[in-house]
């Protein structure tokens, strides 16, 4: 059995469990990425109000937390790795009898190499494009300026930042995808339906950077959400994010000090 058949083949739920199944997934968005998608919708309007451009406001990723370095280090590092319970929640929850949950979704080690492939190609597919489109975004005045932590700020802060890309990784590849399209499959959904609001969600809860952010990040999950209902396997979407996220994070500040018209 192929890796789109066996993901298409999602035994559908009896009539009697569909609520249960809605409350569950209501609950585990509500707990992880629901929550962010609904505070990016309140942030984008609270920007979008104010009477000022959205390209002369800013937004922060991975910012300080404390002034005092060993409380920002702990800081960091405690809010990358609670969300991180989310993903094991959904992996539980997927678990079978005679099925892991890393197994269900594609997320083990038994093709490491096409995996890292796939990942390494999806990053040159729509990671180099995706930068780009940000750059677009902030000279089409529609893409708030991001900003990055400088890299010399600590000993540390390159690792931090490498932690927070595997977080996010994890948390939007294993849930919005592996989880959400196993669920939504049960429920009767169909392939494009279900890659098209999956899509939708992972670009609302970027809504927080602008509009050019909402529609490349919901770009690239139709493009992630294809290609998990072609392989059936969530690990190179973790690879392929994991590195968008490391090259975002670390080179942001170099192509700030480069190109300060477009991205300072």
């Amino acid at each position: 059995m192929s890796t789109e058949q066996t993901w298409a083949g999602e035994v559908p739920v009896a009539p009697s469990a569909r609520a249960r199944m809605w409350w569950e997934i209501a609950i585990v968005l509500g707990l992880s990425l629901g929550q962010s998608a609904i505070y990016s919708i309140v942030n984008i309007v609270d920007l979008s109000t104010r009477g000022k451009a959205l390209a002369d406001q800013t937004a922060q990723v991975n910012a300080s937390q404390s002034s005092r370095e060993l409380f920002d280090f702990l800081y960091q590092v405690l809010g990358n790795l609670f969300p991180l319970f989310a993903v094991a929640l959904v992996i539980y929850l997927l678990w079978q009898p005679q099925r892991s949950g890393f197994r269900r979704i594609g997320f083990d080690l038994t093709r490491p190499w096409r995996d890292l492939g796939g990942g390494m190609l999806l990053f040159l597919t729509i990671g180099v494009p995706g930068i780009l489109f940000y750059a677009l975004g902030r000279v089409l005045g529609v893409t708030v300026t991001v900003q990055a932590s400088p890299l010399d700020t600590h000993w540390w802060t390159v690792p931090v930042l490498v932690l927070a890309a595997l977080r996010a990784g994890l948390q939007e590849e294993v849930i919005v995808v592996g989880y959400l399209f196993t669920r939504l499959r049960q429920l009767g959904w169909g392939r494009w339906t279900i890659i098209l609001a999956a899509a939708l969600l992972r670009g609302s809860y970027h809504l927080y950077q602008g509009f050019g952010p909402f529609v490349g990040n919901a770009i690239m999950g139709v493009v992630f959400g294809w290609c998990y209902t072609r392989w059936g396997r969530v690990a190179p979407l973790v690879v392929a994010h994991v590195v968008i996220d490391i090259v975002s994070f670390v080179g942001y500040p170099l192509a700030v000090a480069l190109w300060p018209a477009i991205f300072a």
